[in-house]
């Protein structure tokens, strides 16, 4: 477990936030562990595939947006409501990045639950054709029973990659937007704390 908090305090939580990063430590890393132990618990047969329920990752995207909002400034709101653009632009700019606070976590939401969802989705199908096949010739069905093993396994060689990828990119994004959260706030306060020394 240790190389895997090491990873995320050093792949993403420092260049994402710089010298408050130990802040959202605890956060990030229940978001990572969470998704991962869920991601992985739904790959075994008979199992509830939580990540692939979209009201388990909408609680996970908007405790995200939840804490983007609460770390945000001045510099943040300035940029949205007031962007470095022609007049004309101005307010058509400023309802894009208004939207964008909230598309932010609903990418995050729907990229979720659309991976755990899809992999399982095609596991089932590859099951289910051995019975198709079944039904329209014993035989046929015997046939196809190999290939379609042979497939479930390899997706599922897949999913156990897609279920360590997953979590890393959740944790990862949400990183990256409370950084964008703390615009111009994270690495200038480091600056001058190196200028005092």
């Amino acid at each position: 477990v240790e190389p895997i908090i090491t990873f995320i305090r050093d792949d993403v939580a420092k260049p994402n936030l710089g010298f408050k990063y130990q802040k959202f430590m605890p956060y990030l890393l229940t978001v990572f562990f969470f998704i991962l132990i869920n991601n992985l618990v739904g790959l075994i047969p008979g199992a509830a595939n939580v990540t692939g329920n979209i009201t388990v990752t909408v609680v996970l995207g908007s405790i995200s947006l939840i804490v983007i909002l609460f770390t945000t400034n001045k510099h943040f709101w300035g940029h949205i409501f007031n962007p470095p653009v022609p007049g004309f632009v101005k307010p058509i700019l400023t309802i894009v990045e208004f939207l964008g606070v909230f598309i932010k976590p609903i990418a995050l939401i729907i990229r979720l639950f659309a991976n755990m969802v899809a992999g399982h989705m095609i596991i089932a199908c590859l099951i289910l054709m051995i019975f198709i096949f079944a039904n329209l010739a014993p035989v046929a069905g015997v046939a196809f029973s190999p290939v379609s093993i042979l497939f479930t396994v390899f997706i599922y060689a897949i999913e156990l990659l897609v279920a360590f990828i997953q979590a890393y990119i959740f944790t990862n994004l949400t990183a990256v937007f409370i950084g964008l959260s703390m615009e111009g706030e994270q690495f200038h306060e480091e600056g001058s704390a190196h200028a005092h020394h």
